[in-house]
Formats: C-alpha cells, sequence, structure tokens
C-alpha cells in the first residue's frame, strides 16, 4: 500500500520550497538592482536623490510629506534631499496651489533631462543584455514582469 504524504508534511514541504525561491529572488534581484545602479548617469547624486527625482518626474509637484511618503523616508530626511536637489538646479520649489502657506516640489528642465538620459543609458544596458539571452528566456522574463511588478507594490 502506497503511503501518501500529510496535508501538514506537503505545507512544510511547500513552505521550505517557497523559502528557497524566496531567498534566491531576492538574491537575484538584489544583483541585478546593483548592476542597474552602475548604469546611472550622474555619478554625483546618490540613489536617494535620484530616486526622489524620478518620483517627482512620474507624480508631478509633490508637497516634501507626499514626497517623503511616497519615497517612504523620515520628512526631515526628504528636506535634506530636496535641498540638495535644488541646491543642484534639479528641482524646484513653487507655491502650493491652493494653500499660499505652503510649497510643492517640482523637477526642473535640467532635473527631467538627467532622469531621462539615466532611464535612456539603463535601457540602453539592459536592452543590450536581454539581446544576449535565447527566445525562450525573453519570453519567460516576458510574463514575469507584471509578476515582479505585483512584488514591487505589495
Amino acid at each position: 500500500m502506497p503511503t501518501t504524504e500529510s496535508a501538514p508534511a506537503r505545507e512544510a514541504t511547500s513552505d521550505a520550497a517557497d523559502e528557497q525561491l524566496a531567498s534566491a529572488l531576492r538574491i537575484s534581484v538584489m544583483r541585478l538592482a546593483r548592476r542597474m545602479r552602475a548604469e546611472k548617469s550622474d555619478e554625483s547624486l546618490t540613489l536617494t536623490q535620484l530616486s526622489a527625482l524620478a518620483v517627482i518626474a512620474k507624480h508631478g509637484p509633490l508637497s516634501p510629506t507626499a514626497l517623503a511618503e511616497l519615497e517612504r523616508v523620515q520628512p526631515p530626511s526628504m528636506t535634506r534631499v530636496i535641498a540638495i536637489l535644488e541646491e543642484r538646479g534639479l528641482a524646484i520649489r513653487i507655491p502650493h496651489p491652493s494653500d499660499r502657506r505652503q510649497s510643492v516640489i517640482e523637477i526642473s528642465p535640467a532635473g527631467r533631462a538627467l532622469i531621462d538620459e539615466d532611464r535612456r543609458r539603463r535601457t540602453v544596458w539592459l536592452a543590450r543584455v536581454l539581446d544576449d539571452l535565447e527566445a525562450e528566456d525573453r519570453a519567460a522574463l516576458k510574463i514575469a514582469v507584471p509578476i515582479l511588478e505585483r512584488l514591487a507594490q505589495a
């Protein structure tokens, strides 16, 4: 008589497999992110500064508080980031449209040019690397993109 694996044993095996997948995915994503960072266009900006600038570019003018929330950093830290972006001429502070006591941060033309160049460089690098992959691997990545996006939004 064949033995069947009990439900708790199947669950433990599944949990272990999920942990192995999580570990492998974590390492791969971290390595890819590190490699992508190596392609950034402005070495004088920190990743935090570049990320904040990209968020402003994507979402339009934002209050410092909203920007800090989107970047998941404390407001005092974002204040320092904004000051550097303003000092470099990459972002500008403008009056809030409905509350003149407040201000919002928007991207400057120089900031837009920097973000566009950064995205172009990283896209060119990634497209070149993808071109070296087999068609099956590129197809698997195409399927994985929405899944990775859902993971990133979790």
